[in-house]
Formats: structure tokens, C-alpha cells, sequence
């Protein structure tokens, strides 16, 4: 029976999307590498979710009230996204400010309260989401560091008895494999310290700390970047599009935005065509000394995190984006991980692939998620509607739509709660302040917690400093009185010797007790 659930178990898996594909990189290059993938499937679901909330109930009722579309279809529309697809669903446009209803008397549909309402709780369901699996992420990662072991407990400890399949076997011997020798890359660094017969100690985690920051302050650098010239762009679509005399200026946004999802993926595809696979022609034929490339884990995260970006900026102006950007997700995965299969070899730098994916939500929350929040807020809240098209026509901003249906909902007793909740919470200021500070201080109380584990680890890496001193000095008395016993006339040369043995005994106390997760 346990042989038959566990196996029931491997094939529900493996239904997950690419989980076969994962356990293959993962064996193949890491956790490092891996991060990446799971990140890109991760971004991937967010856009699933968008595209079916948005088609169910912005899209889907509106082919009950759509006109036919008069252009025609010349196919430069696939790289322009201007032409035949400016009177189609994918833009705001396209969007009636009626009142649906599919006969005369019955249920009737509100398109002005289903846009705002769909696209705002999208943006709140995500915000919960990313939240949630960042403090996760970062109470698993941060607060305990106990959890970081060596070799040792890598070889002894982390081996799944679950797993009966042969091939799951095999991908998990190699996994485990790769793990080892990325680390044995840190050991191999901290033995060639070892001059003159005296082991230099360094350790481990400091190897690992140096190419994390290098890491992270590339990524830093690189995302504000990024993000100023979105910047750029979101100032000159809200103060000059916006304020133009345009017909329909959130369209001529979402035509923008299109373009720029498209360009910035076939620049991504080029940049494994030239930046992987003719930097392996080039480096294994003409210059042999460079060898196979790294994948380069920082450069590929910050192209997710800048398409993300645009594409959460567009679902106020083109509510489709989101499937456009699935169907790109969908492909980057793919060539990706041919390119990293046919191109790359395993990195080389030590790096914690479970602190980097939450350095990388992070990266996702701030500024990336909290950037489109804001320039939302001012479409939404400051900015006035198309006067010819678009559900919010004639109004005098988007969220004057709730504010017209609260109004209604106050001569109805029974929604009196939904009003409540807008007056006292949603236009409250006072709420979103108690809010923030209750999030502040959520954030205080875990910087002071990691700060307290970070004082603790230090004493316990003095303590065992010490107690290895005490275990060298007593060895050395030991060594002393059984040479005047047996023999007191010794030579200095086998004096030295025995000092060399004491610090090589040393050295190798530090590495059992990093391998048992101590350092």
C-alpha cells in the first residue's frame, strides 16, 4: 500500500507544469540555475491568473454588446499592435460603458464596476500573494540560519526515502551531486589558502557572502535602472498622452506597451542566440581558454522582473496583455533551458539558492509591484477618461464609477455594510495610516529578530573557536609529557611536525562543524 501511494504521489506531480524539466536542471546545474526557472514559472502563473479573471469577466461580456470590427487584418499588426487589433478586445478602447443585459428585463452586467473591480483585485490578490510568500521565504531563510548545513548533512540527511521511481532516483543522485561540487569549488578556494604548512582558515560562508553581494549589488544597480526609465515612460504617458487631445489616449498606452513587451522579447531570445550560443562557438573553438558561458542568473531575473513590470502597468490599458505575456513566458522557458542544456556550464560561485529567490521576490515587490501601484492609483484616482471611448467615458475619473454605484447602494437597506466599509475604510485615510504602521512595526519586530540570531551565531562561532583552541592546547600538552616520558631528547624538526599536525587538526575541526551547520 505505501509503495502504491508513493507512486500515486510521483504521478500527481507529475502533472505539475515542467516538474520533470526542473528536476533536470537542478541535477544538471544546481539550485542556483534552478532558482531562475522557478522564478519564470512562478511570474508565469501571476499572468494565467490575470488572463482568466480578465477574459471571464471583462472580455467574455462584452462580446454580448461588441460591434463588428470593420479594419482589416494585414498581419504588421502582430509588431505594431496598432491597425485591426485597436477595435479588438485586447485594448481598453474596444469596451462599451453600458449597462449589459442579454434581454430586457433580466440581470443586467455593469462593465464600468466589473473593469475596476477585476483589475483592482487582481493587483490586491498579487499583493497578498507576494507578500505572504516573501515572509515565508524570509522566516525560512533569514530568521533561521540554523538550517544551512554542509556535505555532511547534504549526504546523510536530505535524501528523500519517498522517492521509488528510477529516474526520480537518478535526478536526485545528481542534484545532490552538483550541490557537493559547487561547494567543494568554496572548499577548494579555502585549502589553496594553505601556504607554508599552515592552513589559512577562511570560512565557507564568507566565500559564499562575497559572491552574493557581488551578486546583488549587480542586481540593485541594474533594477534601478530599469525602473527609471519605466519611470521615464509612466511620466510621459500620464502628463503628456494623457493630457493630449488624443481620442482614446489609454489605448495609444496600451499600443505602447505592446510594442514594448515585443521588443523586449526578441531581444531576450537574441540575447541567448548571441550572449550563449555564439559565446560557446567562440569559446570552444577560437579562444578554448574562456570555455563554455555561465548562465547569467543576475541578467535574466532583472529582463522577468522589467517584463513583469510592463505588463502589470497594461492590464488598466489592455486587459488581454497578460495572455500575450503568458504565451512569451512560455517560450523564454523553452529556449532558456535549451540554450542552458546546449550552451552553458554549471556557475562556479557558491550561492544560496532559497535567499536569492526571496532577494528576487523582493526585487518583485519593491520597486516593481509597489511602481505600478502608484502610477495605477494616479490613473485611476487623478486622471480624466477618454470622452469617445473606454467604460469610464463621461466620467470624470475611473473611480467615479464606484462612487455613482455607492450612492445607489445607500437607498438600499440591506447594503448599507458595503457602504459602511467605503466611507470608513476604503476613503479613510486614518485606516491606510494604522495599516501602515502595523506593517512597520511587523517589519521592526523581524529586522530586530534577525538581528538577535545574527548576535547569537556570532557567540556560538567564538564559542567553538574556543573550545577548538582548548582541544589544540591540551593536545599539545599531551604531545609534550608523552615525549618527555618516551623520549626526552627529541628533534626540533618532529616538533614542527607535530605543530603542522595540531593546525591541520584544527582546520579539520572548523570543517566538521561547518559541514554539521554550526558556521
Amino acid at each position: 500500500f505505501r509503495r502504491f501511494r508513493n507512486s500515486l504521489s510521483e504521478r500527481f506531480h507529475q502533472l505539475w507544469l515542467w516538474h520533470k524539466t526542473l528536476k533536470i536542471i537542478g541535477g544538471e546545474f544546481g539550485t542556483s540555475v534552478l532558482s531562475y526557472f522557478i522564478f519564470l514559472k512562478w511570474l508565469l502563473s501571476f499572468n494565467i491568473f490575470s488572463f482568466l479573471i480578465n477574459f471571464s469577466f471583462i472580455t467574455v461580456p462584452q462580446f454580448i454588446a461588441a460591434e463588428p470590427n470593420n479594419l482589416s487584418f494585414t498581419g504588421l499588426e502582430l509588431l505594431t499592435g496598432a491597425g485591426y487589433f485597436q477595435q479588438t478586445a485586447l485594448y481598453y478602447g474596444f469596451y462599451t460603458n453600458a449597462t449589459i443585459s442579454k434581454t430586457e428585463n433580466g440581470a443586467s452586467y455593469n462593465m464600468q464596476l466589473a473593469y475596476i473591480f477585476t483589475v483592482g483585485m487582481y493587483f490586491v490578490i498579487c499583493l497578498l500573494i507576494l507578500l505572504i510568500s516573501m515572509a515565508k521565504s524570509f522566516c525560512r531563510n533569514f530568521i533561521n540560519p540554523q538550517i544551512y548545513s554542509g556535505n555532511a548533512s547534504k549526504l546523510l540527511c536530505t535524501w528523500d526515502f519517498n522517492i521509488t521511481n528510477e529516474k526520480a532516483v537518478k535526478l536526485k543522485q545528481k542534484n545532490l551531486s552538483t550541490q557537493i561540487k559547487v561547494q567543494n569549488t568554496g572548499d577548494a578556494k579555502r585549502c589553496s589558502n594553505m601556504t607554508d604548512g599552515h592552513p589559512a582558515i577562511v570560512p565557507p560562508h564568507q566565500l559564499t557572502d562575497q559572491s552574493v553581494q557581488l551578486l546583488l549589488l549587480f542586481l540593485c544597480r541594474n533594477i534601478i535602472l530599469k525602473i527609471s526609465i519605466i519611470g521615464i515612460l509612466c511620466y510621459y504617458w500620464l502628463d503628456i498622452v494623457a493630457t493630449s487631445k488624443s481620442q482614446c489616449w489609454e489605448t495609444l498606452i496600451g499600443q505602447d506597451i505592446y510594442r514594448l513587451i515585443l521588443v523586449d522579447f526578441i531581444f531576450c531570445l537574441l540575447g541567448s542566440f548571441f550572449g550563449e550560443f555564439l559565446r560557446r562557438i567562440i569559446g570552444t573553438t577560437v579562444f578554448v581558454s574562456l570555455g563554455m558561458p555561465e548562465f547569467d542568473i543576475a541578467r535574466n531575473v532583472l529582463d522577468l522582473i522589467y517584463a513583469q513590470t510592463l505588463t502589470w502597468i497594461g492590464i488598466l490599458f489592455s486587459p488581454l496583455l497578460p495572455g500575450i505575456q503568458m504565451i512569451s513566458f512560455f517560450i523564454v522557458f523553452y529556449v532558456k533551458k535549451v540554450s542552458l542544456m546546449k550552451n552553458c556550464q554549471p556557475p562556479r560561485q557558491v550561492w544560496r539558492a532559497a535567499q536569492m529567490t526571496t532577494f528576487f521576490m523582493l526585487l518583485l515587490f519593491f520597486p516593481s509591484l509597489t511602481g505600478v501601484l502608484a502610477v495605477i492609483a494616479v490613473t485611476v484616482w487623478r486622471l480624466k477618461p477618454s470622452e469617445e471611448c473606454g467604460p469610464f467615458r463621461g466620467l470624470s475619473s475611473m473611480f467615479a464609477a464606484v462612487s455613482e454605484w455607492i450612492k445607489i447602494l445607500e437607498n438600499y437597506t440591506g447594503s448599507k455594510w458595503v457602504v459602511w466599509i467605503y466611507n470608513n475604510l476604503i476613503t479613510s485615510e486614518l485606516f491606510f495610516f494604522i495599516l501602515s504602521t502595523i506593517f512597520l512595526i511587523i517589519t521592526y519586530l523581524y529586522w530586530q529578530i534577525i538581528k538577535g540570531r545574527k548576535t547569537m551565531v556570532k557567540l556560538l562561532r567564538k564559542q567553538i573557536v574556543n573550545v577548538g583552541k582548548d582541544k589544540v592546547f591540551l593536545l599539545r600538552k599531551l604531545h609534550l609529557q608523552q615525549r618527555e616520558k618516551q623520549n626526552p631528547s627529541v628533534p626540533r624538526g618532529q616538533d614542527q611536525q607535530v605543530s603542522f599536525i595540531v593546525q591541520i587538526f584544527l582546520f579539520q575541526l572548523h570543517v566538521h562543524y561547518d559541514s554539521m551547520g554550526f558556521l
